[in-house]
């Protein structure tokens, strides 16, 4: 087997911990979903929160703190051992050919990856680890650009995520975020 890149061989070291990376915009009941399946799977699993450095952009509205906080939530709610599962944050890198190493540098030791997203699939595949896909869970409604769109619409989103995420995002007025986010103070030129 190819060596894997930043995670060297460690006798009698656990070979079944999963790294499951996503922007979670929120953590919806998709992700929870993919979490039971890879427990399922896995002895742990090591949550990577993409694009840490971003939020309050329409694609991005919520910080990695609030990413955190919400994912903490939804597995403590869904009865998770916290033993079983790591939160950590990871900051962009615009550089694809060195990204897996900068990912490796941020987290525990992981021996499969976790996604169905082509370009991190391909990045983790060419630097010589496992991938597998992830079942969809109800995929047309269970996406974070979905539920950010029914935010906006104010359109049954709740029903989308766990409830103690929801119950979250109204806490922190992510609902107005997010329209704030839409609004503009350009002007129209008269004609």
């Amino acid at each position: 087997m190819k060596q894997k890149l930043d995670q060297p061989s460690v006798e009698g070291a656990s070979s079944d911990t999963a790294l499951y990376p996503g922007r979670f915009q929120p953590f919806h009941l998709g992700h929870l979903a993919a979490v039971k399946h890879v427990l399922s799977e896995s002895s742990e699993i090591i949550m990577m929160i993409g694009s840490a450095s971003q939020s309050h952009t329409l694609e991005n509205p919520f910080t990695a703190g609030e990413r955190a906080s919400m994912i903490k939530l939804a597995l403590d709610e869904a009865g998770v051992d916290p033993h079983r599962y790591f939160v950590i944050p990871v900051t962009d890198l615009q550089v694809h050919s060195i990204w897996v190493s900068h990912v490796c540098s941020f987290v525990p030791r992981f021996d499969v990856v976790y996604s169905n997203e082509p370009l991190t699939r391909r990045l983790f595949i060419e630097a010589g680890f496992t991938v597998k896909p992830i079942p969809f869970f109800k995929r047309k409604m269970c996406s974070a650009t979905e539920i950010r769109k029914r935010m906006l619409r104010d359109s049954s989103w709740e029903e989308l995520l766990p409830e103690s995420v929801a119950r979250y995002i109204r806490e922190i007025q992510g609902v107005e975020r997010l329209r704030d986010l839409t609004k503009t103070d350009k002007v129209e030129a008269d004609m």
